[in-house]
């Protein structure tokens, strides 16, 4: 298998045997594809690069101990996705960095926050016109502005900032490019959740970045 390439669910299954044959070709390559994307993954949660190390080594353990039982419920890309943030969390709590995932999702759902105001959508109880802009955000400036180094960080602090629900929703999908089935394998979401929280999220980042775009000259 090459660097990047796909592995479909037959790959998957042989990839999953040779690990348990104690295949080290495979495990480096399997290291390889994905080592750099559960660190990203675990720094959403330690913000330190070297506990976010620690965290994917951990995962990494965990991945081989747990081979005997992975079932093929999920892709392992999910499966593996699932271990880190489990562990991450975990770390997370321990330094007093972050809340538990129940307990934020619970503040997520109860505080029933608008992320954008609503008199910028249009007033109607129709499900057809939901969410429809009445008020249509300003585009934004050109492509060399935003795609600027200060604004990706803005970006990042803004995702950081977010609640734990969101924050997670919005990295697997729009950071790891995950899929929004696989999210919701990955945190045990139903589709509707799923979606209310990339809806929240992005509408939060969006509205950093219109402030900030806005306060430039």
């Amino acid at each position: 298998m090459g660097s990047g390439e796909v592995v479909g669910a037959e790959d998957e299954a042989a990839m999953v045997n040779a690990l348990l044959q104690g295949d080290e070709r495979a495990f480096e390559w399997l290291v390889q594809q994905h080592h750099t994307t559960l660190v990203r993954l675990a720094l959403r949660y330690v913000h330190d690069p070297a506990v976010a190390e620690d965290v994917t080594q951990e995962t990494w353990l965990h991945v081989l101990k747990g081979l005997p039982r992975f079932q093929f419920r999920s892709s392992l890309k999910t499966w593996m996705s699932q271990i880190l943030m489990n562990r991450a969390r975990t770390r997370a709590r321990r330094d007093r960095r972050s809340l538990p995932f129940a307990d934020a999702w619970l503040a997520t759902l109860a505080e029933g926050e608008a992320a954008v105001d609503q008199d910028r959508f249009v007033a109607s109880d129709s499900p057809a016109n939901a969410d429809r802009w009445a008020s249509a955000p300003r585009p934004f400036a050109p492509e060399e502005r935003v795609l600027a180094q200060e604004t990706q960080a803005l970006v990042e602090r803004a995702i950081a900032d977010l609640p734990v629900a969101q924050r997670e929703v919005i990295t697997l999908r729009d950071v790891e490019g995950q899929t929004a089935a696989e999210v919701c394998n990955t945190l045990g979401l139903s589709e509707t959740n799923q979606r209310v929280l990339l809806h929240r999220a992005r509408s939060r980042v969006r509205a950093a970045l219109e402030r900030y775009l806005s306060d430039r000259p």
